[in-house]
């Protein structure tokens, strides 16, 4: 399945080696990124219309990150050829067979600048396959203990760099003092922010929802990109600084013995990691036996996950006890919730049309939204589809369906950098409400006698506590925090050593949301518009 676009690959060496000098040249800083100021200088050089660069840069930077690495650079390379060639540059001109054997377009002035600059241009090294490497982020020293300075602007050559900023001058502070970390999310770190889009397989036992053979359903698998295939222990994988799974170690060492990540070459985890889970057991016994928190660890993967698919057999409609829990713990990541209906072919299509309503009336129960998720039907594995119960038109049906699937897997990581945001920004929300509640359960304590008594009577009524809140904040209730879960956490604190609602903090967030957010996007939005 081809997911993005890398050219480099689809251009002959010789071709490589001069976009390899020219993306040196146009790179001004020796970061492995093209940002929109390199760009309209450079781009400037083939003479083609604004519009026409517009074009070239909305197709290259598919992620919308603000950047072009060497890959999107060949890919505009190639747009602007076509371009010049007289082709109309649409995304389907990157599906041209010729491709390869496409000259560099013609860049005026460049070969002077290149002989000019020759001492100083500083050449990215190539890797095994011929690409220059980005730099690994000098961001990741932004987030060591020892680093409290003010970060400056240049630094940030993308969204996600401004996002990092961000987050360790105007949020990290509110979340530190609140205690947020403990309450709703570990702190983040710089993989957090890099991290490839992920995407989440959940279903009950036996619903196809796992990527090896049935024994593997007694754990949680992170299939990753890697050189061979190789699997990682979770209490090696949880330490690791470039990887996302720090957050991990707060479910002990129970859940760490359940989890591993599992590597393998293949093109679709070059840009999304998949997240396999064990089956979801029925019956209240099984649950019990568990020996960490199933709900909690869905949870946290819910939130950092971009795809969430929800899998089920048309043997398997009954919604045990504990899915309901895992279900209901995704709330408020409904977008990005899609439900698959697999084994469809071991139905007929009058079956199935009984078994689909069956299915969206217990998923109207759990899910507790109006709106209808999207269903896939199919059956998504390598065998061939039984025709003798679909009959022709059930085939067509679900390679329609598969298509479908596909196509929202594909564009995933072009919405990778959109989804960043959307989370940040949720985060943002979740930690200035989580500020009032610790402020204002600090105000209402008293200051000298009774404080444990006090103490209790503001956890039985938590609700109430949480309703005043909403009340002289003016607060959405349904960005409010569980109750129980809050009640949970609350009990192992103090409330007389939490900290009272300092305004700075919360204005610094509100700064954040209002200006900064909406003003990083206009920076690295299409340096043409």
């Amino acid at each position: 399945m081809e997911i993005g676009h890398y050219p480099a690959s689809s251009c002959s060496k010789e071709h490589q080696k001069i976009y390899q000098e020219w993306f040196a040249f146009a790179d001004s800083d020796g970061d492995g990124r093209i940002t929109g100021p390199d760009a309209i200088k450079f781009f400037g050089m083939s003479k083609l219309s604004r519009p026409d660069l517009k074009q070239v840069w909305a197709i290259a930077d598919t992620r919308r990150q603000g950047y072009l690495g060497f890959g999107e650079f060949v890919t505009a390379m190639q747009l602007i050829s076509l371009a010049q060639a007289g082709s109309e540059i649409t995304q389907d001109s990157l599906k041209r067979d010729d491709l390869s054997s496409l000259n560099p377009p013609v860049m005026e002035g460049l070969d002077a600048l290149l002989a000019k600059s020759k001492h100083l241009v500083k050449r990215v090294d190539p890797d095994m396959d011929g690409y220059p490497q980005e730099q690994s982020p000098l961001t990741n020293k932004w987030f060591s203990s020892k680093s409290s300075k003010k970060i400056p602007l240049n630094a940030v050559t993308s969204v996600i760099d401004g996002l990092k900023k961000l987050y360790i001058e105007k949020l990290k502070p509110l979340e530190v003092t609140y205690k947020f970390n403990d309450f709703v999310s570990p702190l983040l770190t710089s993989s957090d922010f890099d991290a490839k889009p992920m995407v989440m397989l959940l279903g009950q036992y036996s619903t196809g929802a796992h990527i090896g053979p049935e024994p593997t359903t007694d754990r949680f698998v992170v299939v990753m990109s890697g050189p061979d295939e190789r699997t990682i222990p979770g209490n090696t994988i949880a330490v690791q600084a470039d990887m996302p799974f720090s957050g991990l170690t707060t479910f002990g060492t129970a859940f760490l013995s359940k989890f591993e990540c599992s590597q393998m070459p293949h093109p679709l985890l070059e840009h999304i990691t998949l997240v396999d889970t064990p089956g979801v057991l029925s019956g209240e016994k099984q649950r019990t036996q568990r020996s960490y928190d199933f709900t909690g660890v869905t949870s946290w993967f819910a939130a950092k996950c971009d795809l969430i698919l929800l899998l089920f057999d048309p043997h398997k409609l009954d919604i045990s006890d504990e899915f309901k829990r895992v279900i209901g713990s995704l709330r408020g990541h409904d977008d990005k919730i899609r439900v698959v209906l697999n084994k469809a072919d071991q139905v007929d299509t009058q079956q199935l049309m009984r078994v689909y309503g069956a299915l969206m009336w217990s998923l109207g129960k759990v899910l507790n939204t109006p709106e209808v998720s999207r269903v896939y039907i199919g059956s998504f594995n390598d065998k061939p589809v039984n025709d003798s119960a679909v009959g022709p038109l059930g085939k067509e049906l679900f390679e329609r369906e598969q298509d479908d699937l596909l196509s929202d897997l594909k564009d995933i990581p072009k919405k990778a950098c959109d989804r960043r945001i959307n989370e940040f920004v949720k985060r943002a929300r979740a930690a200035k409400i989580h500020a009032y509640i610790i402020g204002h359960l600090k105000k209402e304590m008293p200051t000298m006698m009774g404080k444990a008594k006090a103490q209790q009577r503001l956890i039985d009524n938590l609700q109430n506590e949480f309703a005043k809140v909403q009340r002289e904040h003016h607060l959405p209730a349904g960005d409010f925090p569980y109750v129980e879960h809050f009640k949970e956490v609350l009990s192992g604190y103090s409330f007389d050593k939490f900290e009272k609602v300092k305004p700075k903090l919360i204005q610094a967030v509100d700064d954040m949301l209002g200006y900064d957010i909406p003003e990083l996007l206009k920076n690295f939005r299409n340096p043409y518009e």
